[in-house]
């Protein structure tokens, strides 16, 4: 299978005119992707508030480059309303002349939502308004008049003006659980993404995955399956990016020599992954970047 390379750039401790720089560098070096997050504070439990965001972030990006696919991984569906990001998304496609892919996810920050006062919920809360959102969303990108009522959600002869230039702008759904997220996935999503696992554990996920897909009656070979992986040369590199998460990070982050980057890739490849995007944060080690661009990819591309 051949495997597309992406790069996936983290919102906090970092300014647009970095940001900027760095997409132009992405591209320039042949990946094919960049993504951002969605969070208002650090993704790293710190309480740091020192974060972008996501919406104004993902337009800058659409504005700033002209070939990779631009990212988001994920935005959260507690955090807006499905209308709300539907037109965004449109929006966004019509800047990045079709070159939007649409993550969505159920929302794990609590924090976040505590400071803010916007409900965490449980778990299952959660990924029902995931469920409803996504089906919102597709309804306003691609119906004339949109029509839904749920728990969380309705729309009552909605519309979504202009559309979106792809004909069916990708929905992907971010997360692992295996009972519900993975089951979203296959009912609602044109992808998938997990960040930071093994590919042990990534080749399980994904088979859970195709296994919904299975009993949905859906060929899982309609759904991009992805991964998103830390990317560090030495531990030093590591720790500088991710701090007290990088004992979390570890399995998956790509590490050592390049042989050994070289075959964890291969492990992703060989479990069915498509798309295998680095995640990057401030400080963003650039060097590591363009040495990954020069040593790993061409052996990755033969």
């Amino acid at each position: 299978m051949t495997v597309q390379f992406g790069v996936h750039t983290g919102l906090q401790n970092t300014s647009i005119d970095e940001l900027r720089s760095l997409w132009r560098r992405i591209e320039d070096l042949g990946f094919d992707w960049i993504s951002i997050w969605d969070h208002f504070y650090a993704a790293d439990a710190t309480g740091n508030p020192h974060c972008l965001e996501a919406v104004a972030s993902h337009a800058a990006l659409a504005a700033t480059t002209q070939r990779v696919k631009c990212g988001s991984l994920v935005y959260s569906a507690g955090y807006r309303h499905p209308a709300v990001l539907a037109n965004a998304m449109a929006t966004l496609d019509q800047i990045a002349d079709g070159r939007i892919v649409f993550g969505l996810g159920g929302g794990w920050a609590k924090e976040e939502y505590d400071v803010h006062g916007i409900p965490f919920g449980t778990a299952g809360e959660r990924l029902r308004m995931l469920e409803e959102s996504i089906q919102c969303v597709r309804l306003l990108l691609t119906e004339d008049v949109a029509n839904f009522k749920g728990e969380y959600f309705n729309l009552s002869g909605a519309q979504c003006e202009p559309k979106p230039v792809q004909e069916r702008l990708p929905i992907w759904v971010g997360g692992g659980g295996e009972k519900v997220t993975l089951r979203i996935a296959a009912a609602h999503a044109d992808g998938w993404n997990v960040p930071f696992v093994a590919p042990d554990a990534w080749a399980h996920k994904a088979a859970v995955l195709d296994e919904h897909c299975e009993r949905l009656g859906r060929d899982p070979a309609t759904i991009t399956k992805s991964v998103n992986v830390g990317m560090a040369f030495t531990d030093e590199e590591l720790r500088a990016q991710f701090g007290a998460m990088a004992e979390y990070v570890r399995p998956g982050v790509l590490t050592g020599s390049v042989s050994e980057m070289v075959d964890k890739v291969g492990a992703y490849a060989a479990a069915g992954a498509s798309w295998v995007i680095l995640a990057m944060r401030a400080p963003f080690d650039r060097d590591g970047l363009e040495r990954f661009a020069t040593e790993v990819l061409p052996a990755l591309r033969k």
